[in-house]
């Protein structure tokens, strides 16, 4: 009885004592150890950040840093009314996403068709309502599509000081987002390479009919990140969401919270504690084992 006894507890034993066993606390130089941390953190810089915004909500801050924002807008004769109040939607939707101010984003809109017209500049609203009444209010010029000469004049009218643009030495990013649907009926290249000498980021979106090749040509590199199509206006307003991520981003930081990370550490000593004693009693449970073995193999 003594005998079958003694067998059933050496069975019992032999089958924890291996996961008892690799619960044994690794050496700061164990490979074992160096592979479940460099594991660990591949796990944990494949976990998306937490974002500054919500993008179900079109009237969201993204908290984007500071920017010189103009719009240069095609307003041609190809552009229809139906269509051309979905470009001013989509110009409200973007002034809801961003985050307006003197010391923050300001924003200014260029009108151009074969005339170019300068419908608000950068020091003009500092407050999203007044800014997007102001939209509301802008009317197509029809005619021809002079995108260099839009370009030009953004260049020097829009983005001056005596605009509202902040002085270089602020270092604000100043941005220009063209949106288009022709070919341009002027040079675009020289002016836009110039433009983009001076400091100015240019995103070219193009619609329907717009020329690719001149997209291109005016665009800031690289051309993926700074080249925008759609088929048509009806769904312009997507691309809300596109500029969102682009220009949120920067500002798009994971936020700790202090009293969580005490937390976590607290757990972890209290983890390695009880660790470092269930070892300890695992050793001894081992030295026991053994001398039932020894015990056993007498009898």
């Amino acid at each position: 009885m003594m005998k079958t006894l003694l067998w059933s507890l050496l069975c019992c034993a032999a089958l924890l004592l291996p996961d008892a066993r690799a619960t044994h606390p690794l050496n700061a130089g164990d490979p074992r150890l160096i592979s479940a941390q460099s594991y660990a953190q591949t796990r944990l810089n494949g976990r998306p950040p937490i974002r500054t915004l919500n993008p179900e909500k079109t009237d969201s801050q993204c908290m984007s840093r500071p920017l010189d924002l103009v719009f240069i807008i095609d307003s041609s004769r190809s552009v229809r009314p139906g269509e051309f109040e979905k470009v001013k939607i989509f110009l409200a939707d973007m002034v809801d996403t961003l985050d307006v101010g003197a010391e923050a984003t300001r924003v200014a809109v260029v009108n151009y068709a074969s005339t170019v017209k300068i419908e608000f500049v950068l020091k003009n609203y500092f407050n999203k309502p007044d800014m997007k009444k102001a939209i509301t209010r802008i009317e197509p010029l029809a005619a021809g599509t002079m995108t260099g000469l839009a370009i030009k004049t953004a260049m020097n009218e829009a983005f001056t000081e005596e605009s509202g643009a902040r002085p270089r030495s602020r270092k604000i990013t100043k941005v220009a987002i063209i949106v288009t649907d022709g070919r341009p009926q002027d040079q675009v290249e020289e002016v836009s390479a110039v433009a983009r000498a001076s400091g100015i980021e240019i995103y070219a979106v193009g619609v329907d009919r717009a020329d690719m090749r001149s997209l291109q040509q005016m665009a800031s590199i690289p051309l993926e990140d700074h080249v925008f199509y759609v088929e048509t206006y009806g769904v312009i307003e997507k691309l809300t969401s596109k500029f969102r991520e682009t220009l949120c981003e920067v500002r798009a930081v994971v936020v700790e919270d202090p009293c969580k990370c005490e937390a976590r550490l607290m757990f972890a000593k209290q983890t390695q504690a009880a660790l470092q004693q269930l070892t300890a009693k695992l050793a001894d449970v081992s030295g026991r084992i053994e001398r039932l073995e020894n015990m056993v193999g007498h009898i």
